[in-house]
């Protein structure tokens, strides 16, 4: 791992969503290795206390409480608004990592029980109204949300008319424009968090390839089978571990030099540690931006920032 470190964060709290596994996981680690304190949250009880356990096995010296488990499945509304009434009764908090997704759709579509499609409402409604529940005790923290992009975006221009791929739906076709609905949503946060005065800063960061296979095999977290392995280490020259492409994620939430608006990314786009980059330029688009956020309030219910608020920072 290059030398890169995030600064002390003794005293300050984080929220990440899919922390059992991958990117979510291995940013928890990176957070409490810096003495962050860490809500690691999931649908699955079982596979979190897994996770939890891990952690600690892995920082030994860590102090045990750093790392605590919240259920929160971001495809279901309810479990939202129940998880984020949890941590506001909690006080300030420092950032939220809207990690959680699905990276491999289902061949056909599906929707959740509140109607909506699986991929949009997982990857994008669900954080979309997470972050916009937990806007009072991230603005008590001065803090950070942070939008898990994709340079997917960058190589297939699917502009989300449809985000509900109610027409024209397949597997690849939903995750990218999940993630191109996730990168613009982040801009747009920007924008009117600003225009708010609302003391919270919207960042963006993208993982590069970063693949299972490798990435240290942990029980319960990152167990990829030999042929994954082989797989995944015959492109070696363009990829990265987890461990690695959580970099830019943390960096994005915790580390200094982040202004609200931007944009993280691997140094190489690929692979390599943290840098500013540029999103895609369809993400940038302010008209579809604002066509996004509509939908995203009129599916989800959740309507922020407020109109007016406390001085920005």
């Amino acid at each position: 791992m290059p030398s890169w470190s995030l600064p002390d964060l003794t005293g300050r709290t984080y929220l990440i969503t899919g922390s059992n596994a991958g990117l979510g996981y291995f940013s928890a680690e990176h957070l409490v290795r810096a003495g962050g304190r860490v809500l690691m949250t999931g649908r699955n009880p079982n596979r979190l206390a897994a996770a939890r356990a891990a952690l600690r096995r892995r920082l030994p010296d860590a102090d045990p409480d750093l790392a605590e488990t919240l259920l929160l499945d971001t495809s279901n509304f309810g479990s939202v608004r129940a998880a984020a009434a949890s941590v506001r009764g909690r006080g300030r908090l420092d950032g939220v990592l809207l990690n959680a997704g699905i990276v491999h759709p289902p061949s056909k579509r599906e929707t959740t029980p509140d109607g909506q499609e699986l991929v949009f409402a997982t990857n994008v409604l669900g954080h979309f109204a997470l972050a916009g529940e937990l806007l009072v005790p991230l603005a008590a923290g001065l803090g950070r949300m942070v939008w898990l992009g994709s340079m997917s975006t960058s190589l297939w221009k699917y502009d989300p008319a449809d985000p509900q791929l109610v027409d024209g739906y397949t597997p690849w076709r939903a995750y990218v424009q999940s993630k191109v609905a996730t990168t613009a949503l982040g801009l747009e946060a920007d924008r009117r968090l600003r225009a708010a005065k609302v003391p919270v800063s919207s960042v963006i960061a993208h993982p590069g390839y970063s693949t299972s296979g490798r990435t240290p095999g942990i029980i319960g977290v990152n167990e990829p089978s030999r042929l994954s392995r082989f797989a995944d280490n015959l492109q070696a020259v363009i990829t990265q571990s987890k461990e690695m492409g959580a970099l830019p994620l943390v960096q994005a939430l915790a580390g200094e030099g982040v202004e609200s608006g931007s944009f993280w990314g691997p140094k190489h786009t690929t692979h390599g540690p943290p840098r500013l980059a540029k999103p895609a330029r369809i993400t940038r688009d302010p008209e579809m931006a604002a066509r996004l956020w509509d939908a995203a309030e009129e599916a989800t219910g959740v309507r922020w920032p407020p109109q007016r608020s406390s001085s920005r920072r």
